[in-house]
């Protein structure tokens, strides 16, 4: 399975608040209309909290 490119990943993060939880990361996505992989990607990074757009890049990149 392809790994989703972490700068794909952000364009569908503009306009989230950091810190931000998996689940506002997931949904903020959802509702930027991503889908497939960079959806897939997101909903496998681990639960937890997220300070900054290079932490989830990192997530995404770790759990691909």
């Amino acid at each position: 399975m392809a790994s989703a490119n972490p700068i794909q990943v952000q364009k569908y993060l503009s306009g989230i608040d950091y810190p931000a939880s998996k689940d506002d990361i997931v949904a903020t996505a959802e509702k930027e209309g991503a889908e497939g992989e960079i959806l897939e990607a997101l909903k496998n990074i681990p639960d937890g909290e997220y300070d900054a757009p290079t932490a989830v890049s990192s997530a995404v990149s770790d759990a691909g």
